[in-house]
């Protein structure tokens, strides 16, 4: 059994981390929760996830608890984070780090030299699609990968659109990250990186909303495209994965997933040829299950994080780059 916390409610997928926990109480304890800000206590403090949970200072989270989640906003995950690893806590961390890359490299290196667990929290890392696509190329069933392009765009209201002006990069910072990790993860750190950040200034709100960027490698290219302002963006999210052997395709890429596979033996110039993979089709509510489940697997021992101190810390170099340094302009919530 793991005693576990969770510091901040500010994140928008920390509620949903806090009820997967919960769904396993052979292996979480749930002391409690910590959040400082009382406009997060009135906007969340009495959601589903935190019924019935104790209310409890930050310090009191770390010292009662082996792991703890950190769920603040964007702009205090690495400082809060950075104390718990000082405690000698496993943190899951959700995403993207904020702060400097030099204050990142601090929090994984402090991690690393004390044995400690630093998970992200990635969501796509668990998508059933993406995860047999990890397969198919580990196998080597693609062959060599020469192109990845990756699309994550919504039709984003106002208000989140006014809280994404708090980011410079706006929503490649935000949603982008997640594309960054996939492509880094498969492809490595790019030898160049060519970003196009436009704002549309779509409802008089003005941050970068319509972005692309393109990740440049010995003969592959990945391209990222990231948007505010597409409308059904959600039902066009996409990776697509394509090598010397075939091509994935999963798009959308939730609820539902769909995922095609073509190799060479189904290969026709000017037709579309391509099987349908069966995958499991997540609901919101299982999105982040088998992620805590593994976050309980990484501490005990008994499996090992494919995805490194040095994979996180290159997707954040990556990220920085795509947008030209992390930059945090303010702390509207609203």
């Amino acid at each position: 059994m793991i005693r576990i916390g969770q510091i901040g409610l500010g994140h928008n997928h920390g509620e949903a981390k806090m009820k997967a926990v919960r769904k396993f109480p052979g292996l979480f304890e749930v002391v409690g929760y910590a959040e400082e800000n009382e406009r997060w206590i009135e906007k969340r403090g009495n959601n589903e996830g935190y019924q019935g949970l104790q209310r409890l200072s930050v310090e009191e989270v770390i010292s009662r608890s082996d792991a703890v989640l950190i769920e603040t906003d964007v702009w205090d995950l690495v400082e809060t984070a950075q104390k718990c690893i000082n405690a000698g806590k496993h943190i899951h961390m959700d995403k993207p780090a904020g702060g400097t890359l030099t204050e990142y490299k601090h929090l994984l290196d402090t991690a690393e030299a004390k044995g400690l667990e630093v998970q992200l929290g990635y969501m796509y890392r668990y998508n059933p699609a993406v995860q047999k696509c990890l397969e198919l190329i580990k196998e080597g069933a693609l062959g060599e990968i020469y192109s990845i392009n990756a699309e994550m765009s919504t039709f984003h209201p106002p208000a989140y659109k006014n809280w994404l002006t708090n980011f410079g990069g706006g929503i490649m910072y935000i949603l982008g990250s997640h594309l960054v990790d996939l492509i880094v993860y498969i492809l490595g750190k790019p030898k160049k990186v060519t970003s196009f950040l436009k704002s549309t200034g779509l409802d008089g709100i003005h941050f970068s909303d319509n972005n692309l960027a393109v990740l440049e490698y010995e003969k592959a290219l990945a391209r990222i495209f990231v948007s505010s302002v597409e409308v059904n963006g959600y039902g066009r999210r996409q990776l697509v994965v394509a090598g010397s052997k075939g091509t994935v395709n999963i798009c959308p890429m939730e609820r539902p997933t769909v995922m095609t596979w073509s190799d060479t033996s189904m290969a026709e110039i000017y037709q579309d040829k391509k099987i349908t993979v069966p995958v499991k089709d997540l609901t919101g509510g299982e999105r982040y299950d088998e992620m805590m489940q593994d976050f309980y697997a990484y501490i005990k021992g008994t499996k090992q994080n494919p995805f490194t101190y040095r994979h996180d810390y290159a997707v954040q170099q990556v990220l920085n780059e795509i947008i030209g340094g992390v930059k945090i302009y303010g702390k509207n919530i609203d």
